[in-house]
């Protein structure tokens, strides 16, 4: 057993040491470190050695997050250590539970402050007071908005709820499980913890780790072919408000919606390697990302775009404010405050703070609409043009969120609307034009991976249903094997361009 274990570590080692962090849709993370860690995996397991299975996989998140970044990986340890004290010692200083959960929230924003937030602080101040404050830009550390805010929401319950028992082996697991380290989802410890606990008496569906491996062909599909090819064109035009050149109406709406397409299918492949990753080795993750652009309104929205963040943003901030438990100024005022921090958590800018900001007034309205027409009958719109006004706006404050300075989104907010004088440069062909109506299409019309397969990690039946019947669509029929088949295949092709998902930056 021990011979296998130091193969698959001694080969990683050499692997993540040639060069920067594995990134899901690249060879040597799918075709050397997957594999070799499948087959110690599944060989542990096949010779009822499962209970080594917890630790192989803590050891390969941890060879895949601190190698690469073996300069930024005590970070992490050390979040992971200090957290998972908080919550001893909260369990035994039962007087002081309350300092302790302070504290340890403190030191999470603390941290993500220091290493996100600091030098986007100083500018400003020194911007205000006229003073120059030199203070170095870091580098931001892979994945700490994801594990920062998943301890914190773990802390809280821990305060809540006494009866939580973890050992430190499946709590740093939990922090650290390399398929949603990176970027999501940030899951609850009551959807994951459980799952590690009986990992090592769980029988292991070979259905369920090849409807992973199918979702997870998807995902890189989605990411190599369709969102990478979307970036160019809106690298470009961005590029050019940026830059203080003022582009016509038409070409500024190719670049938004350039963007917001290669957004949603960066995120929505990211989510979807990610559940894939986790059905391969028996963890079925929860759902993060599910046709947001389908939304009947901006609520709608949230409860559809980074699905894990609106519920964290939910249940630990805007509850904590007081909700809407205080009559409706507070509770848009309550709205608009976790939005803003919403915006700031996603990158230290202006323009992600402005882009909460809008969504923030976006849901005050929503909610004042649905106040009025309970209240008064108010005109009800019809839900095609609920959809259309949804993606509208929801594509103009992306505008905000993408652009690389303000003056730059408010240019090309004013030469989408045809204000202003515009050049007549054309900087996007008739191809790209048509590949933007196919990405439209395949949005609006066709259904989401998950809706494909019948993924419901959050139905307890799902996972037996699953296993007797197959569920969902049946991929092991040939016309759904040749399919992916094919998927992968053009995915090859495109696998050895470099590329970097969107969210690592947040």
């Amino acid at each position: 057993m021990v011979r296998y274990l130091c193969l698959f570590i001694g080969n990683s080692v050499l692997l993540i040491l040639m060069g920067r962090l594995m990134l899901f849709p690249e060879f040597k993370f799918v075709f050397i470190f997957l594999p070799i860690l499948g087959g110690v995996f599944y060989f542990f397991y096949s010779k009822n050695r499962s209970n080594y299975l917890v630790s192989l996989l803590l050891i390969a998140s941890v060879i895949f997050y601190a190698l690469p970044n073996w300069s930024d990986s005590y970070i992490i340890i050390s979040s992971i250590v200090f957290n998972y004290a908080c919550y001893k010692v909260m369990h035994i200083w039962k007087n002081k539970e309350k300092l302790i959960l302070y504290s340890g929230v403190a030191f999470n924003l603390l941290l993500i402050c220091y290493f996100k937030y600091s030098f986007f602080i100083v500018d400003n101040i020194s911007y205000i007071t006229g003073h120059s404050w030199h203070f170095e830009k870091f580098i931001l550390p892979v994945g700490i908005s994801f594990y920062t805010f998943q301890q914190i929401a773990f802390l809280v319950d821990c305060y809540r709820d006494k009866s939580v028992n973890y050992n430190f082996k499946e709590y740093a697991l939990f922090v650290s499980f390399f398929p949603q380290l990176i970027a999501g989802p940030i899951v609850h410890h009551k959807e994951l913890m459980p799952q590690l606990m009986r990992l090592s008496d769980q029988k292991i569906s070979s259905k369920l780790v090849s409807l992973g491996v199918a979702i997870f062909i998807v995902g890189v599909f989605k990411k190599l072919v369709l969102a990478d090819n979307f970036a160019p064109i809106s690298d470009t035009i961005f590029g050019q408000f940026d830059d203080g050149l003022i582009l016509d109406s038409l070409s500024a709406w190719i670049g938004a919606v350039s963007y917001s397409l290669q957004l949603y299918f960066d995120f929505s492949a990211y989510s979807d390697m990610a559940v894939g990753l986790g059905l391969m080795f028996g963890i079925q993750l929860p759902i993060n990302f599910n046709s947001p652009y389908k939304a009947v309104s901006v609520i709608d929205f949230w409860r559809r775009w980074h699905i894990t963040l609106s519920a964290f943003l939910r249940d630990y901030l805007y509850i904590a404010l007081g909700g809407n438990r205080h009559g409706n100024i507070r509770r848009y005022t309550n709205l608009l405050l976790t939005m803003l921090i919403g915006g700031l958590w996603h990158g230290a800018g202006w323009g992600f703070i402005i882009w909460g900001g809008i969504h923030g007034c976006y849901l005050i309205i929503n909610h004042a609409y649905r106040y009025m027409y309970k209240q008064y009958n108010f005109l009800l719109l019809p839900v095609y043009l609920c959809q259309v006004i949804t993606v509208l706006a929801v594509i103009l404050a992306w505008v905000f969120f993408r652009s690389e300075n303000l003056t730059g989104a408010l240019l090309m907010i004013k030469s989408m609307f045809f204000l202003g004088e515009a050049l007549k440069v054309t900087i996007w062909t008739s191809l790209d034009l048509i590949f933007i109506v196919m990405g439209l299409f395949t949005v609006f019309f066709l259904p989401n991976t998950l809706q494909f397969f019948a993924y419901k990690p959050d139905n307890k039946l799902w996972y037996e249903a699953f296993n007797c019947s197959m569920g969902g669509v049946c991929f092991f029929k040939t016309r759904y094997g040749v399919m992916l088949g094919f998927l992968a295949a053009i995915s090859l092709m495109f696998m050895p361009k470099q590329t970097v998902f969107i969210y690592f930056n947040f």
